[in-house]
């Protein structure tokens, strides 16, 4: 019963690294470009959630309604303002400049909040949980993560298939001399994709802060746990994205049931098994 415990949490571990992941996979998907300051924007909305909820007094999930809009508009000022004058056939600047976000950004944070772990208390719904037959049970605010995961990858994959603005997306990504000749600005596109990622971060930080404790130097790691999961998903595949972080957290639980050391060595091994055998990951996008 232990084994199937490990497994029925890994499962729901998999839908915060899934949160972590899809807005690196949408980016990816519509710019080609890597953002390695992915983690640490992360970290920031984590921050400007435990900031919203000592100022107004709130819950931590409530600080959503204001997270998520301000870390859109940071994507879509940080697209236009920088980023999108980095894009382009050479791969180095964007890497270059992100490295530097990440960095201004860390050492941000450490001056404003200091290097102290910080975590956010949402109340009775972090303790609360659910009786399953077999002595399983589930918490509530684990399962509300998965859900919440599972409706943005949905949200990202009917915005992206079935939307105007998915069609711009598409347009841009696949040509996008064509797409400006066709009336889009390739700029205005741009900043709109990574104004929907950032939006996506926001609701993973928010997440991040309440779940664990968390300081300005983290934001390495979820970026790692990110691109695990998008790789062994498939590269531009959002629900391969949610697999990806299902078996990440599945393996992750795993180890830790094994060893407790063997905890994130576990999902690593995984990882590199799925790219061992099947590189583009388990259900790449096909163009």
């Amino acid at each position: 019963m232990e084994w199937i415990n490990a497994i029925v949490q890994g499962v729901l571990l998999g839908g915060l690294y899934a949160l972590f992941a899809a807005g690196l996979s949408l980016i990816f998907g519509v710019m080609r470009l890597v953002n390695i300051a992915h983690g640490d924007f992360i970290v920031l909305a984590a921050f400007l959630a435990l900031t919203t909820t000592s100022a107004l007094g709130v819950n931590p999930l409530l600080t959503l309604l204001l997270v998520v809009p301000l870390m859109a508009l940071i994507g879509y000022v940080l697209q236009r303002g920088i980023l999108n004058q980095t894009l382009g056939d050479d791969i180095l600047p964007p890497l270059l400049v992100t490295f530097g976000l990440s960095v201004i950004i860390q050492n941000g944070l450490l001056e404003i909040y200091s290097a102290d772990p910080q975590k956010m208390n949402a109340g009775a719904i972090e303790t609360a949980s659910l009786a399953l037959p077999g002595d399983l049970n589930i918490g509530v605010l684990p399962l509300l993560m998965f859900l919440v995961a599972v409706v943005v990858i949905a949200a990202l994959q009917w915005i992206f298939y079935r939307s105007a603005l998915g069609r711009a997306f598409r347009a841009v990504s696949d040509k996008q001399d064509i797409a400006q000749l066709m009336g889009l600005n390739k700029a205005h596109v741009f900043g709109l994709a990574m104004a929907l990622s950032l939006a996506v971060v926001g609701i993973a930080g928010v997440f991040l802060g309440i779940r664990t404790s968390f300081d300005p130097s983290i934001g390495p790691g979820r970026l790692i746990f990110g691109f695990e999961a998008v790789i062994i998903g498939g590269l531009g595949n959002l629900w391969g994205t949610l697999i990806g972080g299902i078996i990440l957290g599945v393996s992750q639980n795993i180890g830790a049931q094994i060893n407790p050391g063997w905890q994130l060595l576990a999902g690593h091994i995984a990882f590199l098994i799925v790219l061992a055998v099947r590189p583009r990951g388990l259900f790449p996008r096909i163009d």
